[in-house]
């Protein structure tokens, strides 16, 4: 094909000055302006130097000029010469173009939309150097440097030569696209050929060939597939075939697999049905199913079964699902909402049997203090005192279980705890026990309640004691550990970062797995009968939620138990010294002048506290709820000195907001909350309202009467008062 340019495609002589001078753009009018013989002979003869042809008559032109003052003109000439159909051909560009885009921002912005325009870089001195240049427009054949003051021989050699390339790049373009679209032509003619000849003789081979990328295709996703998969024989053990996923899977070597050597289903009735569905020409979808894996572990799993023929010869594809994380958080989820569910009927029960159990054990205290009493009556009223008081230590546990007991935290070595609790420890387990400490040096202190913690260890550690009746070993051991991720993915109830690992172990029967899921349940045990109540470790459970850790327990029959309980450090990097509890009047301060409103909605326990209030020479008023509260205060308020509120009550006002509004109607008011509930439910705002004190139900007449007194003769309480019975 010939590649020279044609006579019928005429000469772009199309030029763009782009300076900010207008005196280089005259400059350059009179240079490409109308020739000069001698200076168009100079140029033919330089020509001829460069593209190899003959000197012949002058071909000496005019240019057609247009002048842009800024790059961003410039930008817009080019665009609009491209529009109209006769795009410039070359561009002299100076570098300098105070102000807005200098020469290179404009060749680059050009060369982004027209990257055919051939460029001369015009400069009176070195602004760039060339590698500058290079790096910010990149090394292009397609632009010159012009030195000023420039020769008008060398601008009209750059003029015509690089009008020239440009003609000879367009031209170039065109015929590869003629050369590209015959080739295409032609390629498809042969093409359409080649399908009919394939069509007419190798339909056959077509078919084969098809298969065979079909089989190559199978092949390939099988082997690379994540979704473990394996080929069977349907008379026996024996695979065809077994991906990478399913040989992870079982943990068997691929040609123990093949040979059918290895028996990976848990229960045998499966490969049973998976054989008669597949028979019956049904397909299987989401059969649950157990592998067992030649380390002996067990692994749920979601089969899904097809019939597959290779070769002639029928086969079974297996396509495995692993879903054992998803199983075990499933189960952890379930027994974390059936842990919830309880603690919240165990709270609901706990709040009722503190109202009634302060009423039992206050009636019946105030009757055994009558010295007149039978003796008959005062040995059935000192039992029914004592069961009260059982009871009262089990609302306790249900409290603590569902998180809803009072707890007063603060920076505490917890290696100190343990020391201390270990002394009483010793008598408890007994001497057929060995007692062990391991606990780690300079631990960080933790952010607890003291006696809270106590119980936990006196819990865990009797616990221990009851897994080894023939004598065994028990190691208590405190570490500091970093919990990351991989930690958090074993046990989503953790959280990231350092805590402190109390671990309580014994070498006792141990637990299986159907044990350990129900071990923190209220009232649950493996005890006789009449020999534990099942609340101690649920107590454990509910001290270490409601303080921000968790536990873990690691067993199996006959090797013994681990339980691992991990508190939050504290924020503060030193140890709190321990709280003085404040000492109370010994004895009540009758007045007979001051006025309590009590505010209770149990009926019984109202009127327990006003008759045992007025016996001690208050005068007392009483309410049912909110409600009722606000209209007796509307009556007597200039006589009311302080409030004695249930917290949790009917309607829609509550204890808090009933003090909160009665206290900005009269703001020396003293307010005494109480309930059987916890703290938890009043939230931090609580615990800052330090005027305001908390006494927790069940309460005697003496504990009532001396927080009665000491909140009247104090000028600000604390706001947990412990006014436990």
């Amino acid at each position: 094909m010939n590649l020279t340019p044609q006579a019928s495609q005429p000469h772009n002589h199309r030029i763009l000055i782009i300076d900010d001078n207008p005196s280089i753009h005259e400059d350059f009018r009179k240079i490409l302006g109308p020739a000069d013989a001698k200076l168009a002979e100079e140029l033919d003869a330089t020509e001829a130097s460069l593209f190899g042809d003959q000197a012949g008559a002058s071909s000496a032109q005019n240019f057609r000029i247009d002048s842009a003052f800024q790059g961003q003109e410039g930008l817009e000439k080019v665009r609009a010469a491209c529009a109209e159909g006769a795009p410039y051909a070359v561009a002299f560009v100076d570098v300098r173009m105070p102000p807005g885009w200098d020469g290179i921002e404009t060749i680059s912005r050009i060369w982004k939309e027209f990257p055919d325009l051939q460029i001369v870089i015009c400069t009176a001195y070195s602004d760039y150097s060339w590698d500058e240049i290079a790096k910010s427009v990149g090394n292009t054949d397609k632009m010159l440097v012009l030195k000023k003051p420039f020769d008008n021989v060398e601008v009209l050699q750059m003029a015509h030569a690089l009008s020239k390339k440009w003609q000879l790049t367009q031209m170039g373009r065109k015929q590869m696209e003629e050369l590209d679209a015959l080739v295409n032509q032609r390629t498809a003619e042969l093409r359409a050929a080649n399908a009919r000849l394939t069509g007419e003789v190798a339909e056959r081979a077509a078919a084969e060939e098809a298969l065979r990328r079909s089989e190559e295709r199978f092949s390939k996703a099988f082997h690379s597939s994540p979704v473990p998969m394996a080929i069977q024989r349907p008379e026996g053990k024996a695979c065809l075939d077994a991906n990478i996923s399913f040989l992870e899977l079982v943990g068997a070597s691929r040609e123990a697999v093949l040979a059918g050597s290895t028996t990976f289903w848990a229960d045998e009735s499966t490969p049973t049905v998976l054989r008669q569905e597949l028979a019956a020409r049904h397909a299987v979808r989401n059969l649950a199913a157990t592998i067992r894996t030649t380390s002996d572990e067990t692994r749920e799993v979601l089969v899904a079964a097809e019939n597959l023929e290779l070769g002639n010869a029928p086969y079974h594809l297996l396509i495995l699902q692993d879903i054992t994380d998803r199983v075990r958080l499933e189960n952890e989820l379930r027994q974390a909402q059936k842990m919830e569910a309880v603690g919240r009927l165990a709270a609901g029960v706990a709040h009722d049997f503190n109202n009634i159990l302060t009423v039992i054990l206050g009636n019946t205290s105030t009757q055994l203090r009558n010295p007149r009493l039978d003796k008959k009556l005062t040995c059935s009223l000192t039992q029914v005192q004592r069961a009260a008081e059982r009871a009262t230590g089990l609302t306790r546990q249900l409290l603590a279980y569902s998180r809803k007991q009072i707890i007063q935290r603060r920076p505490l070595a917890l290696n100190e705890v343990v020391e201390q609790t270990v002394a009483m420890l010793r008598r408890l387990i007994g001497e057929h026990i060995a007692l062990d400490m391991q606990l780690a040096p300079d631990l960080p202190p933790i952010f607890a309640d003291p006696s809270n913690v106590e119980q936990v260890i006196m819990n865990l550690a009797l616990n221990a004691r009851d897994a080894m009746p023939d004598g065994g070993k028990l190691t208590l051991a405190t570490t500091r550990v970093e919990i990351d991720k991989a930690s958090r993915a074993r046990n989503p109830e953790s959280q990231l970062g350092p805590y402190i690992c109390l671990a309580v172990k014994d070498t006792g029967y141990g637990m299986d797995a159907a044990t350990v899921g129900r071990i923190f349940e209220p009232f649950f045990t493996t005890k006789d009968p009449g020999q534990g109540t099942g609340m101690g470790l649920a107590t454990v459970y509910g001290v270490l939620k409601q303080h921000g850790g968790w536990i873990e327990v690691d067993t199996a029959p006959g090797r013994g138990t681990t339980i691992r309980t991990f508190f939050p450090l504290s924020s503060e990097g030193f140890v709190a010294p321990p709280v003085k509890s404040e000492s109370l009047p010994t004895e009540s301060i009758p007045v007979n002048d001051i006025t309590i409103l009590v505010v209770e909605d149990e009926e019984m326990l109202r009127e327990f506290v006003g008759e045992a209030l007025g016996t001690l020479g208050y005068h007392v008023l009483s309410a049912a709820n909110g409600r009722d509260a606000l209209k007796v205060w509307a009556e007597h308020r200039d006589e009311i000195d302080l409030l004695l509120t249930d917290v949790v009550m009917p309607e829609s006002i509550s204890g808090r907001q009933l003090a909160h509004t009665l206290i900005q109607d009269k703001p020396n008011l003293k307010v005494i909350f109480t309930s059987g509930y916890s703290s938890e439910l009043f939230g931090s705002e609580f615990e800052r309202e330090k005027e305001h004190i908390f006494l927790a139900k069940p309460y005697l007449p003496d504990r009532l009467a001396q927080t009665v007194a000491m909140h009247l003769q104090s000028q600000g309480a604390p706001a947990f008062a412990h006014a436990n019975s």
